[in-house]
């Protein structure tokens, strides 16, 4: 996506939202009053079940990222090379190389991103098909210290594209800076009422505008609210006991579905004027918050909706990645079905 200079009404937006907090925040698990009251802004729980009558999902006339996107993650803090493994391998699943592609079964990462694919701006251009992994950052000595801002998460990627060895590109024509923090990391907010968060920089801060995203590991936080449902809060009825996390790390595995909603929704909403519910672009309802928990058929409120298991381990999963990886990512609002989907739906076997 290109960043010549706004056009008169976009700078005007650019103003307005710098003032607004960040948009697009994030948890996977709502509430425990499980308020839906917009007024109460970031953080609340903004879950649609599917009904065209109550979801009215706008195009605000922004661009989508339609270019071919590159994915350049920033590691910041410790982190295992095992954990970067699983994480890269579901970057590498979005659309993987023809010959990887044919020896992963269905459902894929990569059908799950084709919904995503379905959102276009006003010039008829689609979300990329394609989506690399890019360069890499790490910031293992926590230069920006180990409880960040979120204006710090914007810092960091400055730090990222201007340091003195082996920078990061300013990829303005379809990167996207991805922030990992690890979990001795405290990220403002996090936890109490976010996973994960997505907007853009601002000049003032990296130089550029770029789009970008931040999750966070919860391992030793909160895996109960942010890595749902591989850990589970204390307050939900039945005695429910949480499922196994398909790559074995409660943590790693909880971030691939936060990453996985703020790709998709940095995809189709980048610059916070292109595809999202609500009057406000300060606090967008956008395509993965209206599916907020749900991961198959039949999902909505506590119940995940219906999961594959893996015949070895017993983990649940519902996509498959790159050599054999398996994931659970949650679904996406489908703007031609007007309900949430994804590949794993019983409707699409």
């Amino acid at each position: 996506m290109p960043s010549p200079p706004a056009p008169p009404a976009m700078r005007c937006l650019f103003f307005f939202l710098l003032a607004a907090p960040l948009a697009s925040a994030w948890r996977p698990w709502p509430p425990r009053n499980g308020s839906s009251n917009a007024a109460s802004g970031i953080g609340v729980s903004k879950k649609f079940e599917g009904s065209s009558d109550f979801v009215k999902l706008e195009y605000h006339m922004g661009p989508v990222l339609a270019a071919d996107i590159t994915v350049h993650p920033i590691w910041y803090g410790a982190w295992p090379a095992t954990q970067k493994r699983t994480i890269r391998a579901f970057l590498r699943s979005l659309s993987p190389e023809a010959q990887s592609a044919a020896a992963i079964p269905s459902p894929s990462v990569a059908a799950w991103w084709r919904t995503v694919r379905l959102y276009a701006d006003q010039t008829d251009a689609n979300v990329s098909a394609v989506v690399n992994l890019g360069q890499e950052k790490s910031d293992t000595r926590m230069s920006r210290g180990a409880s960040l801002t979120r204006l710090d998460i914007q810092r960091v990627i400055h730090d990222a594209v201007t340091a003195r060895t082996k920078p990061l590109p300013v990829d303005s024509s379809g990167g996207l800076y991805l922030v990992l923090t690890s979990p001795e990391v405290h990220v403002e907010t996090f936890c109490g009422q976010v996973c994960g968060f997505h907007y853009f920089t601002f000049p003032s801060i990296v130089g550029y505008t770029l789009p970008y995203a931040w999750v966070g590991n919860s391992a030793a936080r909160c895996p109960e609210i942010c890595a749902y449902p591989f850990a589970i809060p204390s307050y939900v009825a039945n005695g429910r006991k949480p499922e196994m996390a398909p790559n074995g790390d409660v943590g790693v595995d909880g971030m691939v579905s936060v990453i996985a909603h703020e790709l998709a929704e940095a995809a189709s909403n980048p610059l916070a004027n292109a595809w999202y519910a609500g009057g406000d672009p300060s606090f967008p309802t956008e395509i993965a918050d209206l599916c907020e928990g749900i991961y198959g058929t039949g999902g909505g409120g506590a119940y995940t909706g219906q999961l594959l298991t893996d015949g070895r381990s017993g983990a649940a999963y519902n996509v498959n990645g790159v050599r054999g990886r398996r994931f659970l990512v949650q679904w996406v609002w489908d703007p031609y079905r007007s309900y949430c989907s994804g590949p794993n739906a019983l409707d699409h076997q």
